[in-house]
């Protein structure tokens, strides 16, 4: 009898906290969207030209050969003009540094630097070394290799930058079709995790800026001593840090107009590597900055210290409750004999997945379209990514000893396969210049 009771208590409480965030999501990004609305209004009745700082865009690369050439068009491809391009090519043992020479040699007319490493230091060390070394804009952007950005992303980042309290802009990054049910998955994973920064950027109580096509001022950057190299999420530590400073006067925005996309994760095996890695490495972070937690110092709100930070903890912890959580519902479900319990969780997420879907600013009409009609079995397919997630906290638990113990890691990094987008490394050579077709003669 008291076991039911604490099931069923856990099974209230989980319940009630997913359906206030959804509310909490759904309100937020609402308002969020009409705040944006307002603020592209203001941009358009002022002269822009009053704010054009100039911006370096820092790629990491380490065996990049399919998609490194797709993402440098892609940046020069920008409307916006002030902007100087570094590549840290990272001992790459395959075509990227031959690619890399060839499309400069191709490009003399563009800004563009390569720093090529005959070690591998990982990424956030060939990042710290290129800020220290050679980045002396007022803004930059990191992009990674298999990412494309959008051409008018830079303009858009900049104009966030007009506010003074800002310090750090993360971009709306899509996933590109790919047509299978991972891709499809990730895909709406992050539809639906993008719609959430809404509701924390109006909030001011984000934490966590991705590495694609995030900007910072650079002077802050330097303030915080750059990356660390002592946890797997080295653009999280970065994020933390700044707000770790005062998230009052260093805010975190998302910019929804700041358009990238980056290629989807192939395999399950390989989808359970990133989710581990971004779970453990987001762990770490909040275990090093713990002091935020409740903290009640005025250069922090209290969504931040009071609502977000132990919040993301609880939403962790509350994943070990899933399968609890599962055995439960199929338990009531047999013993009342009904499908009520399940229709209702089915019903929900459907509609906050179409509402989400249909609000997507961004997407084309042809792509709303397509998109719905995975919307029904999309319920069943997220399933996928509850248990890859389970199984990655209760791997992070196993490691937990080493959570609190931070020593740099950072000495190598691999990059993970790559789908290339149909740009195979030979056309990229053989479209590029005749140096590179004498290459594979």
């Amino acid at each position: 009898m008291l076991t039911s009771t604490i099931v069923l208590y856990l099974f209230g409480i989980t319940s009630t906290l997913y359906i206030i965030h959804l509310g909490f999501y759904l309100v937020g990004a609402s308002i969020y969207d009409v705040w944006q609305y307002r603020r592209l209004y203001r941009l358009k009745k002022r002269n822009r030209t009053r704010y054009a700082p100039h911006v370096t865009v820092l790629i990491p690369a380490h065996n990049e050969e399919k998609v490194i050439i797709r993402c440098l068009e892609s940046v020069l491809k920008s409307t916006y003009s002030d902007i100087d391009v570094i590549v840290i090519n990272d001992a790459s043992t395959d075509m990227t540094r031959r690619l890399l020479y060839l499309f400069k040699k191709d490009h003399p007319e563009r800004r563009l630097r390569v720093i090529n490493k005959r070690i591998n230091g990982g990424k956030g060390k060939g990042l710290n070394d290129a800020l220290r070394r050679y980045v002396r804009a007022d803004l930059v952007m990191m992009l990674d290799a298999d990412s494309l950005l959008s051409p008018l992303a830079i303009e858009r980042a900049v104009s966030y930058f007009m506010d003074p309290t800002v310090a750090g802009v993360a971009a709306n990054v899509q996933i590109m079709n790919q047509h299978t049910t991972l891709s499809v998955l990730q895909k709406f994973e992050h539809m639906i995790s993008y719609r959430s920064k809404k509701a924390y950027s109006l909030a001011n109580c984000d934490f966590v800026i991705g590495g694609v096509a995030s900007t910072y001022r650079t002077n802050v950057i330097k303030s915080v001593g750059f990356y660390d190299t002592d946890t797997l999420t080295e653009d999280i530590s970065l994020s933390m840090k700044i707000i770790a400073k005062g998230n009052r006067e260093n805010r975190i925005l998302y910019g929804s107009d700041v358009m990238a996309s980056t290629e989807p994760v192939e395999s399950v095996r390989a989808l359970f590597r990133q989710r581990f890695r971004w779970k453990y490495g987001s762990l770490q972070n909040i275990i090093k900055h713990s002091d935020l937690i409740g903290s009640s110092s005025p250069q922090y709100t209290s969504m931040l210290t009071v609502y977000r930070l132990p919040m993301a903890v609880v939403t962790e912890a509350a994943l070990l409750l899933l399968p609890l959580t599962w055995a439960y519902a199929i338990y009531l479900t047999i013993s009342e004999k009904s499908l009520l319990l399940f229709l209702g969780a089915y019903v929900t997420i459907s509609i906050y997945m179409f509402i989400t879907l249909w609000y997507d600013e961004h997407l084309r009409w042809r792509e709303r379209f397509s998109l719905s009609l995975y919307v029904p079995v999309a319920y069943f397919i997220f399933y996928i990514m509850d248990v890859i997630q389970i199984i990655a906290i209760m791997k992070c638990l196993m490691k937990a000893r080493s959570l609190s113990h931070h020593k740099d890691i950072g000495s190598t990094w691999v990059s993970p396969s790559r789908i290339g987008n149909h740009l195979s490394t030979v056309a990229t050579v053989h479209s590029m210049s005749p140096i590179g077709r004498k290459i594979h003669e």
